[in-house]
């Protein structure tokens, strides 16, 4: 076996650009560090954006065509737990695209989406629909809000479900 040797000063001059290029080239970033919260701070921090609603006047709002109700449930948990009638006409939005089905600056909206829309956001048992809210608020859906004790509330307040 041949083994090449290169002259010293050529192996210095590799072993100088490798150097180089294996340091990173990335800037330091600072990890500026912002006061944590817990999720219960947080959803206060949520609900003081807006004014939320119980089922029974959520259900007066809807009946009514003066706010449209959004479930942001996944579908396995509809499925497990019930919907709101259809007559209601619930908009289903899963959280995962609710903002850009929204907002009403974007280009994915809903076509009926305005800021002056009444949003009456829904989840499970209120927790997911506050942050929702909230949400939505900052994108400029004044009018949002989300339904104290969210489904579970609505099903013990004996409002219209799915059969």
């Amino acid at each position: 076996m041949v083994t090449a040797t290169l002259p010293a000063e050529r192996a210095a001059a590799i072993h100088w650009e490798t150097r180089q290029f294996s340091r990173s080239t990335a800037p330091v970033v600072s990890r500026v560090r912002t006061a944590s919260t817990t999720v219960d701070g947080l959803l206060d921090e949520a609900r003081a954006r807006y004014q939320r609603i119980s089922p029974r006047a959520a259900y007066q709002l809807v009946l009514y065509g003066r706010a449209v109700l959004v479930d942001i449930r996944p579908e396995a948990q509809r499925r497990a737990e019930g919907e709101v009638h259809p007559e209601l006409r619930p908009v289903v939005l899963e959280r995962n695209v609710l903002e850009w089905r929204l907002d009403p600056r974007s280009a994915a909206r809903l076509p009926w989406v305005t800021d002056e829309t009444r949003v009456l956001v829904l989840c499970q048992e209120g927790y997911a629909s506050s942050l929702a809210a909230a949400t939505l608020v900052r994108l400029g859906l004044t009018r949002a809000t989300d339904v104290v004790g969210g489904l579970r509330a609505w099903r013990e307040a004996g409002l219209p479900l799915a059969a």
